[in-house]
């Protein structure tokens, strides 16, 4: 069985949300154990992540820095932390293999996200990024152009262009790679998003939503499970109500009629609902939400949000 799966950026830090390099070591290693643990079970991984902690902290060094060396546009923040999560995961990976004396090979590719260059998500800021500021210094940054946006108690937040994935550039080298037998980390953050233009490709100061980003992916290696690892057992309707319910196996009709209703937070839950639809919508056997550590029993469809095809 082929399994994609898609690790959240917070997947990557320690449980206060700290991103120092040896939280995020930490943190690979736990994720990588159950990854090991699917592989010796007989299944072929192929990896993807977030990586919101550690953009957020790059775009903290440009503004820190801004009058010293030049910022880092959106694109090149997305490019630098595939490669530095990748590397960590290999890393925590192949010491986890060794350990049980299972000989894989890794493999990351840095990853690009075509998206149409007449995206109206290019005009509509969509996606938080970055660290929570006070309303003053936040406006600071809104007199050079950026878009920011009241998040209550925690304070404002950058909002950023999110546009749809279309393609992933790098599918054939995920294809070539898998079939040669390696574990696959790719188009993490949901990919560097790049348009096509007159001169060619071009990144964007944009990020792409890394659910979409998963879903395609999956998708595009024909994985027959997707599993989206985050920090809650399952999606949950009437979240934080007192008659909330969590929620286990469903249709996929079913699960578009709970994400109609307005159940799921655009912000956190309701991109990975969406992940999880369009991955079964588009012939895949089953998508789980869940933890990281039921991952085993996620791709049995034993535990989490299981969506499944509708049946005839």
């Amino acid at each position: 069985m082929r399994v994609l799966l898609a690790l959240g950026g917070n997947a990557m830090t320690n449980a206060e949300g700290r991103a120092r390099v040896e939280d995020q070591q930490a943190a690979a290693a736990v994720a990588m154990r159950a990854v090991a643990e699917l592989i010796e079970a007989g299944a072929d991984v192929v990896i993807t992540h977030g990586n919101g902690p550690q953009v957020g902290n790059l775009l903290v060094k440009n503004e820190i820095a801004a009058a010293v060396v030049p910022p880092v546009p959106l694109d090149w923040c997305g490019a630098q932390t595939q490669a530095t999560l990748g590397f960590t995961l290999m890393n925590a990976l192949d010491n986890e293999l060794a350990r049980r004396g299972i000989a894989r090979p890794t493999a990351t590719l840095v990853t690009r996200a075509l998206v149409g260059a007449d995206d109206p998500g290019l005009h509509r800021p969509s996606k938080p990024i970055g660290r929570h500021l006070p309303e003053g210094e936040a406006r600071a940054l809104m007199d050079h152009g950026q878009v920011w946006e009241d998040r209550g108690p925690k304070g404002w937040r950058r909002i950023v262009a999110s546009p749809e994935p279309r393609e992933i550039l790098e599918a054939g080298a995920v294809h070539t790679l898998v079939a040669a037998g390696y574990v696959v980390v790719a188009n993490g953050g949901g990919g560097v998003p790049v348009v096509r233009g007159a001169d060619g490709l071009r990144g964007i100061e944009a990020v792409i939503d890394k659910d979409l980003g998963a879903a395609l992916l999956a998708v595009t290696v024909d994985a027959e499970v997707l599993v989206v690892a985050t920090d809650v057992p399952s999606a949950v309707l009437r979240y934080g109500q007192p008659d909330a319910e969590p929620i286990g196996r469903v249709t996929v009709s079913e699960m578009r009629g709970h994400l109609a209703e307005g159940h799921f937070a655009s912000g956190s839950m309701g991109p990975k609902v969406e992940a999880a639809c369009r991955f079964v919508e588009h012939g895949g056997l089953r998508a789980v939400i869940t933890t990281i550590d039921q991952i085993i029993d996620a791709v049995a469809g034993e535990t989490g949000s299981v969506v499944v095809p509708d049946r005839p």
